[in-house]
């Protein structure tokens, strides 16, 4: 139970209480003055009981569903019971018993389109209720949205970075092919050189020993 509905409720049973009375009293009252003065006081009582029963409506429709149903069919007793007052007072208020059976059937048909709005406001509570739930729904599909986006650039920028360190270690190992290539080369140059200068020191040690040989030779035979 709301403590607001219920601080509403007895400031109304109160004033109920207190309109009952001073209709009583006025009905009886012969004074034209006097009694105007008391029907003043008794319209500015249905006033603020009107403003009441606004107060009450307007907290028991932001409860919820379960208080909500309890506190809005104790609010139809507390209409019932205002619109009752106010036809006291239109009975006691008009000279003419006409006018005032008039004004009971006016008062009743307001009682009704005031019930038919109420519903309409219900309605209508309902459907911005309903509203505000799918834009929140919209709000929150968007924020993951934004999220999956950010996550998917991320992702791509990710991707992008480990691209880049592939292309340059690439880089890198046509780098090093490219000097191994040339390092074969060399190797092989100087390989040839060495073969080459090989032949050429074998055929000076052959052309010596020859030498040798033919002046041992000639030394021998002189």
């Amino acid at each position: 139970m709301s403590e607001v509905f219920e601080g509403y409720e007895r400031q109304y049973c109160e004033l109920s209480a207190n309109l009952s009375r001073k209709c009583n009293s006025a009905s009886v009252i012969l004074d034209a003055e006097q009694k105007k003065q008391k029907l003043l006081e008794i319209n500015s009582g249905i006033d603020e009981a009107d403003v009441l029963i606004r107060k009450m409506d307007l907290e028991a429709r932001s409860l919820q569903p379960g208080v909500k149903a309890t506190l809005l069919a104790k609010l139809r007793e507390y209409k019932s019971d205002l619109n009752k007052l106010k036809k006291e007072f239109k009975r006691i208020s008009s000279p003419n018993a006409n006018q005032a059976a008039h004004d009971e059937l006016l008062e009743a048909g307001l009682a009704d389109a005031h019930a038919v709005s109420a519903d309409q406001r219900e309605r209508l509570s309902m459907s911005v209720e309903r509203l505000n739930q799918s834009s929140e729904r919209i709000k929150e599909s968007r924020r993951t949205i934004l999220e999956t986006e950010e996550l998917g650039v991320s992702i791509l920028e990710d991707l992008h970075q480990q691209r880049q360190t592939l292309l340059h270690a690439h880089n890198k190992l046509s780098d090093v092919d490219s000097a191994i290539d040339k390092s074969k080369k060399v190797l092989t140059t100087m390989s040839r050189r060495i073969t080459k200068n090989k032949w050429i020191v074998g055929s000076i040690i052959v052309a010596l020993v020859l030498a040798i040989l033919l002046i041992l030779y000639f030394k021998i035979t002189g």
